[in-house]
């Protein structure tokens, strides 16, 4: 007679082996790409195309000179009416009812300075802080504050009812607060 224990090993090992080829083969790049495992992204350059070259249609500038004024460059103003306007002459060139309503707005009549004497005024409101004092100085001020000193005060209060003397005379008792470090009050 004849055992049962080789025949029931020989599928099990088949099946190990097996197991522990396709684990071995599924770490290879190449297996998982024959396999159609892996990613596969589309490749950018097959997805876009290509425009072809052109001659561009300004073709016909040439370099500027050197010394010679740039043709782009303008006056500030002439600029700013370009934007504002959309045309290269300004107000004058614009429609009848444009022209009108800035007559009527004054715009002739406005003061080219008007920057200048805004600046100035708002210099005196705000005081002009650099960018070092910001970064030194990155906390605000504090405001001075007085503490008075209750027990003097007191006194001084008793002294004067008993002389008959208005409480508001003599100067009130306060409390000096301490300079603090360099570095106090930051950590």
């Amino acid at each position: 007679m004849m055992e049962a224990r080789p025949q029931t090993r020989r599928p099990v090992r088949l099946v190990a082996i097996v197991a522990l080829a396709a684990l071995a083969l599924a770490g290879c790049e190449q297996t998982k790409r024959s396999l159609g495992i892996g990613k596969q992204p589309p490749d950018e350059f097959q997805v876009v195309s290509r425009p072809p070259l052109s001659v561009p249609p300004d073709f016909g500038l040439r370099p500027p000179q050197p010394g010679a004024p740039r043709p782009q460059e303008g006056e500030t103003r002439d600029q700013a009416a370009a934007i504002v306007f959309g045309t290269a002459g300004g107000a004058a060139s614009g429609s009848p009812g444009l022209t009108d309503l800035l007559t009527r707005a004054g715009v002739e009549q406005a003061d080219p300075s008007i920057r200048q004497l805004i600046n100035e005024d708002n210099a005196l409101l705000a005081e002009d802080i650099s960018l070092a004092d910001r970064l030194i100085f990155w906390r605000p001020r504090a405001t001075p504050v007085v503490i008075i000193d209750a027990e003097a005060e007191a006194q001084r209060l008793s002294e004067a009812a008993a002389t008959r003397a208005p409480p508001t005379t003599g100067a009130t008792p306060v409390i000096e607060e301490r300079k603090k470090a360099i570095f106090e009050g930051i950590f």
